[in-house]
């Protein structure tokens, strides 16, 4: 018999909180008095997360456990949750506790009102530096300008979806996966809970600047193409600005005295002109880049072993 809930929990190097983490989730999910499976994906962890979620299997069969062969990401280990999650409803939060499961209640209401997807919005974030939530801020609302796709913002990826849009993007091919998008992307009627974002229960944040950098980027160059149409303008208007000065060079040499002194002005126009060029040429790369991934066509995740759960799902695409 297939569960109403599946809960797909990744885990990364998570031994300090990962068992505050089960028996949270299983409370809320036991409160809600429906059947339920709570998936958890070890995304290649160094320390003791997989053998301790081994034992909770053993001792809850409503717990599964998803052991990738190393660590592919936190994008792929959603993904492998969503693949093999079998309920009616999906929900997808983090094993570090930040995001509440005591919301799910909230999240299961708005879905039985009649909404597919169901949002956590952070009203407030606790225990983060100012730098990181002044230029998590700026990022979505850039991303929001960037693309045709109504991204919300301050949202991770910590929500609830219906079968049929979970079903809509499984069915999806792409490779660089970057989640929250491709559920506003796909569409279906959506909405929103607040809530407080608390601090870690333990250990240390799986997202430091350099792989929020990369999320960001993923981000921009899965849903908008606009950075090239913005290099491109910026080209123009740097071939303009030249050539006018160029005209005004030439002006000065045949028709006056003056001369231009020194190549201090000479050097520093190359070198800007140059940088532009590089800049761009980044930006082709990363989009590029994208194109290389995508053609490899190898899979998301590779799964070294599953407990509690069904071997014969597919895995990694």
């Amino acid at each position: 018999m297939k569960p109403e809930f599946s809960v797909v929990i990744p885990a990364y190097n998570e031994q300090e909180v990962i068992e505050e983490s089960y028996k949270r989730l299983s409370a809320v999910m036991t409160r809600i008095n429906e059947s339920y499976e709570l998936i958890f994906i070890d995304d290649g962890s160094r320390d003791k997360t997989a053998q301790i979620l081994a034992r909770i299997c053993e001792a809850d069969k409503n717990v599964k456990l998803l052991r990738f062969s190393r660590n592919f990401g936190h994008m792929p280990a959603i993904t492998a949750g969503m693949d093999y999650a079998l309920g009616g409803a999906v929900l997808v939060i983090d094993a570090d506790l930040q995001d509440p499961p005591e919301l799910f209640p909230q999240m299961i209401e708005k879905w039985r009102e009649g909404y597919d997807v169901v949002y956590g919005k952070r009203s407030e974030r606790k225990g983060e530096t100012v730098f990181k939530k002044l230029t998590a801020g700026l990022y979505y609302r850039f991303l929001r300008r960037m693309t045709d796709v109504d991204l919300p913002v301050d949202t991770g990826e910590f929500r609830l979806i219906d079968r049929k849009v979970c079903d809509v993007i499984k069915g999806i091919k792409e490779k660089n996966r970057y989640i929250r998008g491709l559920v506003s992307w796909v569409g279906f009627k959506q909405t929103a809970v607040d809530y407080v974002r608390a601090e870690r229960f333990a250990g240390e944040t799986k997202y430091p600047l350099t792989k929020m950098i990369k999320l960001a980027m993923n981000g921009i160059t899965s849903f908008s193409y606009k950075p090239l149409k913005l290099a491109a303008h910026l080209g123009f208007g740097i071939s303009a600005l030249s050539f006018m000065y160029l005209l005004i060079v030439l002006y000065q040499r045949l028709f006056t005295s003056s001369t231009t002194v020194g190549w201090a002005s000479m050097v520093a126009i190359v070198l800007f002109s140059q940088g532009i060029v590089l800049m761009v040429l980044g930006l082709m790369g990363e989009y590029i880049g994208r194109i290389f991934e995508e053609i490899k066509d190898r899979p998301i995740y590779i799964i070294d072993e599953i407990i509690n759960g069904d071997q014969g799902a597919e895995s990694g695409k």
